[in-house]
């Protein structure tokens, strides 16, 4: 007798009622019908109450073929600056971007409901995402509004006349990362395309069928070959485009791996840019006097908020050994009474892992760290399920572990102990990384000389809470192997331009001409027109 498989009760709103199999792909303005091979998309949540993967759907498995053909599209319609969309006045780039977010909005049910189910997202930090990243696309228009009117006059200096803008670069190679497919990715596609590049976007190996719903939008927003979206291994795809040498920018958050790969495939390095969000290794450093609740509660939510799979988590503890125990034991409570559950539950803290190799990683980590004198002091700490594994609070941790070097990126938490300020100190300065800090604490004695040599290691140091990537406005990168460039709504817009300017000797020839151009509105670079 065939055994009868048992469905869970799933919200009628988030289940998957069809399959998405994604058949088209962008490319110079028009959805490309796929017929070629495909890979199926599966989730790690299982629909029955007897484990198993679900299918979502599939996507194109593309080649160097398709990966040319895009990189080709994109380089007509940027055509060495003489394109429809890098010449285009920036009122008429605005618009094309407005439409799009305003398309965008109407999507926000179905990718909420993939990004639960592609990367084990709560529903609530789901709903986050994609708010803040249409948020982030208005905030961004905005800014280029600013930046436009701050541009849209002539200055004068010993005798010459100038106009000083910002232009675009070329084609941008878009990859982003799987733990925040749509906010990060469009964090540097969004920035490039209104700046006047063309680009082509690669998603992430994970949360890829999420932006389905938004290729209709893209085709219908923007000109033929601005925005071209392939799908496949980077390996397969990516790596033919950079090896063509059309590619000016490569904007990659991921791995270090990836990036230096890619970059290494240019045929001429030294003209590519790169703007690249990396690893991080970012730690908390809890001082004596630091309110141990605050700490906690700070400690919990930066170390497995989605369950500590962030470029910008507390990734390991330094505690002061005069309070270490106490910490240890309230921080080990908290952890084990965190709630997993799947992603549209309510109360949900912990969610299904989108990796299935990583649980068996994160358990490699604890017995690496036990069998060298660490101990999981959480008793739930490494409990397995088919597609999670529980948080372990491991101590104490010794820098001849793993997980004291590699960037865990899922739920473990590794603590030390130290007397000594300068012991965590010199580990940041000896460390590949420099993203971020979080320091609690509360004597400006002690706190101030700290926090002058904390900004000298990383580039944020967050006080008396955990390390975050928001609010948009402010600058997110990194040192040594952490970031190339600075994300903002400000920076971003920087970094995917270059500064340009028309100048002319001040005499009466020039400036009648000058003036004609101005009168005239024949020129889209020479204008003072104000942006409202």
């Amino acid at each position: 007798m065939s055994k009868t498989t048992t469905m869970i009760t799933i919200p009628e709103e988030f289940q998957i009622k069809d399959l998405l199999n994604q058949d088209n792909y962008l490319v110079n303005g028009e959805l490309k019908k796929w017929e070629g091979q495909t890979s199926a998309v599966f989730s790690t949540i299982s629909s029955t109450e007897e484990y198993a993967p679900t299918i979502l759907g599939s996507i194109p498995f593309m080649g160097e073929k398709e990966g040319l053909e895009a990189v080709e599209a994109a380089d007509l319609a940027y055509n060495n600056g003489q394109g429809l969309w890098p010449t285009m006045r920036v009122k008429d780039r605005i618009k094309c971007m407005s439409s799009f977010v305003r398309q965008m909005e109407t999507t926000r049910e179905e990718v909420v409901k993939y990004l639960m189910w592609e990367i084990g997202k709560s529903l609530g930090d789901s709903q986050k995402e994609f708010d803040r990243t249409v948020e982030y696309i208005y905030d961004t228009i905005e800014d280029y509004k600013k930046l436009d009117r701050d541009s849209a006059k002539f200055i004068k200096s010993q005798g010459v006349n100038a106009m000083v803008r910002r232009g675009p670069l070329g084609v941008v190679l878009c990859l982003g990362p799987y733990n925040y497919p749509l906010n990060e990715t469009f964090a540097l596609l969004i920035p490039a395309l209104i700046m006047g590049n063309t680009v082509v976007f690669k998603p992430a190996k994970h949360g890829v069928l999420l932006i389905s719903p938004l290729l209709e939008a893209f085709r219908n927003s923007f000109p033929a070959g601005v925005i071209n979206i392939v799908y496949g291994r980077g390996r397969e795809v990516a790596s033919p485009i950079m090896k063509s040498g059309k590619v000016a920018v490569l904007a990659l958050i991921g791995n270090s791996k990836s990036a230096i790969a890619l970059q290494d495939q240019h045929p001429n390095k030294n003209r590519l840019r790169l703007i690249l969000g990396l690893e991080a290794k970012n730690p908390a450093i809890i001082l004596a006097d630091a309110d141990l609740d605050l700490a906690i509660q700070e400690c919990i939510s930066g170390t497995l908020s989605f369950n500590g799979q962030r470029c910008t988590a507390l990734k390991i503890l330094y505690v002061h050994e005069d309070i270490v125990e106490e910490f240890n034991k309230r921080y080990a409570a908290k952890v084990d009474a965190l709630v997993f559950g799947n992603p549209w539950e309510k109360g949900v803290s912990l969610t299904p892992l989108p990796e299935k190799g990583k649980p068996a990683y994160i358990q490699e980590l604890i017995d690496d760290a036990v069998s060298k004198g660490a101990k999981v002091i959480n008793e739930k700490g490494g409990e397995h399920s088919p597609n999670y594994i529980f948080p372990a609070v491991l101590y104490p941790i010794n820098k001849e572990m793993r997980v004291y070097n590699e960037e865990q990126f899922g739920p473990v938490v590794p603590i030390l102990s130290f007397k000594d300020i300068q012991e965590p100190l010199n580990d940041m300065a000896e460390s590949n990384y420099g993203q971020q800090v979080s320091l609690f604490g509360k004597d400006i004695k002690t706190i101030a000389p700290l926090i002058d040599t904390l900004v000298n290691l990383v580039c944020r140091v967050n006080l008396n809470s955990s390390c975050q990537r928001g609010p948009d406005i402010y600058p997110f990168t990194g040192r040594k192997d952490s970031a190339v460039g600075t994300l903002s709504i400000h920076d971003a817009l920087r970094s995917f331009s270059i500064r340009t300017f028309v100048a002319s000797k001040d005499n009466d020839y020039n400036n009648q001409i000058l003036q004609s151009l101005l009168n005239s509105d024949e020129s889209n670079f020479i204008t003072t027109d104000y942006i409202l």
